[in-house]
């Protein structure tokens, strides 16, 4: 697939474990492009936000401490690696604690704004393939071709329970399924750029299926948007 001269973004929202990362990483490392995960960059400042001690609700202390903080995301031979002020910190963002963080740190409008701005920075690099909350909505909305990738909540929480096993943390389906529900909430009701679908944004529900049909329906809607780039 060959790609056009100008640098392409393709984003993917949805709700927490619909499969979005996976998709979107999966996608970007088939097409040779970046790929941005922006979820590990806000789980990376919750990891910095609890080891702080600094309280959920003290979101003037949390805004601070975003405008400060570098994060960093780099592609290794084992993988995506997240880096905040120069440590990794891959092996503590998927933690039941950052689960329960990451929502009311993403919350603070000074967060989103410090992260938005390095999100376009990246997008300044390449091609790029990214999965969030809002980036179809508010970071790219300009953004050539978007979907919104959604699960039922059955799916999602063993999706995220499965992945919690395999990291060997102790925690039981209803408890996952619990906070997947209320982060949803905290993620549509929230003021400062809520979760919703893009108006013009294509909706891949992946209740039912594989990673391998999820990849390959994504890229055949980019291979369509490429040869319509190429034909102009």
């Amino acid at each position: 697939m060959e790609s056009p001269d100008k640098n392409i973004v393709i984003t993917l929202d949805g709700p927490a474990a619909s499969g979005k990362s996976t998709t979107a990483r999966l996608v970007a490392g088939k097409l040779g492009w970046l790929y941005l995960d922006t979820g590990a960059m806000y789980r990376a400042m919750a990891v910095k936000v609890l080891r702080r001690g600094i309280s959920l609700d003290d979101t003037e202390s949390i805004g601070r401490m975003a405008a400060t903080t570098q994060i960093r995301l780099r592609q290794s031979q084992t993988g995506m690696h997240v880096f905040v002020d120069g440590v990794d910190v891959t092996d503590q963002i998927r933690t039941p604690e950052v689960d329960r963080a990451v929502g009311p740190v993403c919350e603070v409008p000074a967060v989103r704004d410090a992260m938005v701005r390095l999100q376009r920075e990246i997008a300044r690099e390449g091609h790029l393939v990214t999965d969030g909350r809002d980036m179809g909505t508010v970071v790219f909305p300009e953004a050539e071709l978007k979907f919104y990738v959604t699960a039922s909540i059955k799916n999602r929480a063993d999706r995220r329970f499965q992945d919690m096993k395999k990291q060997g943390l102790g925690v039981s389906l209803e408890a996952v399924q619990a906070d997947i529900e209320e982060r949803d909430a905290r993620d549509s009701q929230r003021d400062h750029s809520p979760l919703r679908k893009a108006e013009d944004a294509i909706e891949l529900d992946t209740s039912g299926m594989t990673v391998d049909e999820q990849v390959g329906l994504v890229l055949r809607h980019i291979d369509r948007l490429i040869r319509a780039e190429q034909a102009k």
